[in-house]
């Protein structure tokens, strides 16, 4: 009898088992390494940064001992006589006779015209969104949208020479004069031949659009249709649900898209070296008169800097770039503790994106 119970089969959960585990080990291998590679892709762009400001900051730091403090009072950016046999010393180290390293003026022209381009970028972006997504039939959403992606795709240098040879001469013909006929401060004085101020942040606008455009015209589709069809309900007519839902439920989404254009704008080099008139050291006593920002004057200055014995010139710009860095990383991150605090914010619908 025990012979019998002997050649009974064998169970065969423990087979199975050990197969499940061997396959849980597996997946337990793949995930393991999928999240490594994850990893590396999340870190790649933050040591990419870290490494781009420790070369940065190793390029510019004889410029921050020769310049100090004095380099965000001082308001002329001059190389110098690099030419002639004798050479300043500061801090031990040495500069062209006469040379002059500020950013003052360059760092206003950089943030004022920004400034100026964001504020004529945003109304336009936004309108078009909503025009595009909720009041234009479907048909004509599709080559719209279409028309705005490839405004994006347009080179810098082509809105540079455009600015330069249209929309700066037909502006100072036309707008520029009926402002200055306002005798508003900051709007008289000569209107040039449209190289300025305000024909450059026109073009940094124009360049903008598309960046605060095509996302906020993402996040109107993303808006619930029973949420405006609610307010229809209630009585809202179209601009009133446009008003009281559709914008407050994706302020938070405008006002990162801008935060995002506003860093695009602070950066631009070629298209602003073009239309501003590049003044270097020259403050814009009204909207029409030419100045200079940092991106530009990197751009204008680098291939005199590199004949300069002393490399002093090099290192200055190199701290520009610092500086420029710096002003585009506090503003991400002025715009993220922005998008935060409107996002705590509650919304007559519900919170939005």
């Amino acid at each position: 009898m025990t012979a019998i119970l002997d050649r009974r089969p064998k169970p065969t959960g423990a087979p199975h088992r050990s197969a499940r585990a061997r396959r849980l080990s597996e997946l337990t291998r793949r995930d393991r390494a999928l999240r490594g590679v994850l990893l590396v892709a999340a870190l790649v762009p933050t040591l990419a940064l870290i490494f781009l400001a420790y070369q940065m900051i190793k390029s510019a730091y004889p410029a921050i001992v020769f310049n100090g403090w004095h380099f965000f009072s001082t308001k002329k950016f001059d190389l110098g006589n690099q030419y002639a046999s004798g050479f300043q010393v500061r801090h031990g180290y040495k500069a062209p006779p006469g040379a002059q390293y500020g950013i003052l003026t360059l760092l206003f022209g950089t943030v004022v015209s920004s400034l100026i381009a964001l504020v004529l970028a945003i109304p336009v972006s936004v309108a078009g969104a909503i025009l595009l997504v909720e009041k234009l039939p479907a048909r004509l959403q599709g080559p719209l949208g279409v028309f705005l992606e490839l405004l994006a795709g347009i080179p810098s240098v082509i809105f540079g020479l455009w600015g330069v040879y249209t929309l700066g001469p037909l502006m100072s013909r036309t707008v520029f004069k009926w402002l200055a006929a306002l005798h508003i401060p900051w709007l008289r004085g000569p209107t040039g031949s449209g190289q300025g101020l305000l024909s450059a942040s026109v073009v940094l606008a124009v360049m903008i659009i598309p960046i605060i455009a095509s996302i906020t015209r993402e996040l109107v589709r993303a808006v619930p249709v029973v949420s405006k069809e609610g307010a229809v309900a209630l009585g809202l007519t179209s601009s009133e649900t446009v008003r009281f839902v559709t914008i407050p439920y994706v302020r938070t989404g405008i006002i990162a898209a801008s935060i995002l254009g506003w860093a695009r704008a602070l950066g631009e080099t070629i298209a602003v070296l073009i239309i501003s008139g590049n003044a270097l050291g020259a403050y814009p006593h009204s909207i029409f008169d030419a100045f200079s920002t940092m991106a530009s004057t990197i751009a204008a200055l680098l291939d005199s800097a590199l004949t300069d014995s002393t490399h002093m010139a090099v290192d200055s710009l190199a701290e520009v770039g610092l500086v420029l860095l710096a002003v585009t990383m506090i503003t991400n991150f002025g715009g993220r503790l922005l998008t935060r605090r409107f996002s705590d914010a509650g919304l007559p619908v519900g919170r939005g994106v």
